[in-house]
This record gives C-alpha cells, sequence and structure tokens, in this order.
C-alpha cells in the first residue's frame, strides 16, 4: 500500500541494523512502498553477514560502522547523515509494520515527536513490560507529563530538535527513553500514537535477565540525573532528615528518656540527608545548564 499523501517536510528514515539479513530487505521495499519519496538510511553496525548488501540492494543508502558500538550510536549516525526534515526511525527486524508510518507523520506539525505506542501483546514479557510501566512512571513524575511507553523505537521526529539534543544520547539501548523526555524536558510537544507489533523471538536466560535488570537501574539512575534531579533527591533526602528526627525522639522518649542524648543513627541520617541534598542540589544545576545553553543559542539566532 503506497501513501499518496504529500507531506508539507521532506522525510528521512533511519534503520539502525545489525545481522538482520533475513528482514532488511523486506522492511526497506515496505517502507519505499509507503513513503516512496522518503530518504532511506540503513545504518549497518559491523554486521558479520550481508545485511549491508542486502540492503543497498533493497534501494537503501547504506551507512556501514566498522565497529559494533551500540544501537543508540546507530541512531546518531543516521540523524546526522539524514537531510529530511522529520526523521522516522523504525527497527530493521520487521517488527513494526511500516504501513503504520503516516499514522505517526499526519500530527507532525502540532507535535514534534509522535512515538508509536505499544500495547501489552507487543512488549516480548511480562517481566519486560513491568519495567517499561515504571520506566514510564518514573518519567512522567520527572518531565511533569504524561510518558506511555518511553522504550518505543518507532518514531517520527523534528531532525532540527534531535540535533539538539544527539550529544545527550546514550550509545546503547536507552536512546528513546532519553530523546523523549529531552523533547519534553525541553517543553516540546510529544503524541504516543497506537500501534501494533509483531512480537520478537527472545531468550529468557536467567543470565539475560540479571544483565537487563543492571541496564534498567543504570537508565534510572541516568534519566534521573539527566533531566529533574531534585524530584528524586528531595524526597530522599527529607525522608533521611525525619528518620533522624525520629531517631532522636525514639531516643529521647523510650530507649533513654529524659536524657538529651543524639544516637549515633540520628547523626548517620541527618548527615546523609545534608550530603543527599547537595548533591541533588549540585546535579540540578548541572541538568539546568543544558538547557539554559539551548535557549541562549535560540535568542541569539
Amino acid at each position: 500500500m503506497s501513501d499518496q499523501h504529500e507531506w508539507p517536510f521532506s522525510i528521512s528514515v533511519v534503520i539502525p541494523a545489525r545481522n538482520e539479513t533475513h528482514t532488511i530487505s523486506t522492511v526497506v521495499h515496505d517502507v519505499r512502498n509507503v513513503v516512496p519519496n522518503a530518504e532511506i538510511i540503513v545504518v549497518d553496525d559491523a554486521s558479520t553477514d550481508d545485511t549491508a548488501d542486502k540492503a543497498a540492494h533493497a534501494g537503501a543508502h547504506v551507512i556501514r560502522r566498522p565497529h559494533n558500538v551500540g544501537n543508540g550510536a546507530g541512531i546518531k549516525t543516521g540523524v546526522r547523515a539524514a537531510r529530511g526534515d522529520v526523521v522516522i526511525v523504525l527497527d530493521a527486524d520487521g517488527q513494526h509494520d511500516a504501513r503504520e508510518i503516516p499514522k505517526l507523520l499526519q500530527y507532525i506539525g502540532p507535535y514534534d515527536m509522535v512515538i508509536g505506542e505499544r500495547n501489552r501483546a507487543g512488549q516480548q514479557n511480562a517481566i519486560r513490560w513491568i519495567g517499561n510501566t515504571l520506566l514510564n512512571k518514573l518519567g512522567s513524575y520527572l518531565i511533569e507529563m504524561d510518558m506511555r511507553d518511553l522504550t518505543s523505537g518507532f518514531r517520527a521526529m523534528r531532525r532540527s530538535i534531535m540535533m539538539e539534543f544527539l550529544h545527550l544520547l546514550p550509545n546503547k539501548m536507552s536512546w528513546p527513553t532519553t530523546s523523549a523526555l529531552a523533547f519534553g524536558k525541553a517543553g516540546y510537544h510529544i503524541r504516543f500514537e497506537p500501534i501494533t507489533v509483531a512480537p520478537r523471538r527472545t531468550g529468557h536466560s536467567a543470565q539475560k535477565l540479571l544483565r537487563n535488570g543492571f541496564r534498567f537501574t543504570g537508565i534510572i539512575l541516568r534519566i534521573t540525573t539527566l533531566f529533574a534531579p531534585m524530584r528524586v533527591f528531595f524526597p530522599v533526602s527529607m525522608t533521611m532528615l525525619l528518620s533522624s528526627i525520629s531517631s532522636f525522639v525514639v531516643s529521647y522518649m523510650i530507649t533513654d528518656p529524659g536524657r538529651l542524648r543524639i544516637p549515633n543513627s540520628a547523626v548517620m541520617f541527618f548527615v546523609g540527608a545534608v550530603v543527599v541534598f547537595m548533591f541533588g542540589l549540585l546535579a540540578e544545576q548541572i541538568a539546568g545548564l543544558r538547557f539554559q545553553r539551548r535557549d541562549t543559542t535560540e535568542r541569539s539566532e
């Protein structure tokens, strides 16, 4: 099904790929059928098969990376090379249906980023779904904006805005979360549009679950310190301060009644509260400088 819509902007489609020889040709052809005038860029992340050759044969512009750095690095390479006003990103494994690209593009204008929102069936397994749900809740709390599928890699966005935050994106898999929160933090408009995706074939080994657990923890720490540190550090600091006061009250009223003595636990919690607060304040100032620099650049243009 070809898209006959004349979009008021030029389009680039970025497809990061590594060892996707069985699906890449179909993905490129499907994209070409839906947006025939789009620039299609396949970023081959040091594949050990003929992914790059098949993508080129299918008509894509192929960028070959000599080293396997990560999915996020591939996205950054593709966005830098893109010439379109709007960049669409989708996976090379065929899980994203190219026919849904117009669903995302139709909202570019009022919105600066449109993210394909997966349903429960499209998120691999229960553990991944629970982790993504927690991440969405944390992101919504940090940015004070409803975030419903931060880890979805199928999205359309204005390239000029994406370029502002490209230096913030990690080289690994958490680029979707970081980019969405950066858009939201800077006051740009984001829409989550429901899509259907084909399930991926994945294993469930204990080693993989443990690795994903560490990765998930790293993502949480990264986005917390990157975007709104005080929304996390301040409540933690206040909790520790209340614990310090409670420890003193328990000591004065129950453990050692009538004796004015400050227990070690109260001192420990109080010092911890001060340290956490000061660390959060410093992180908040550093986070603010990233967006202050962008605002200053805009005013000078």
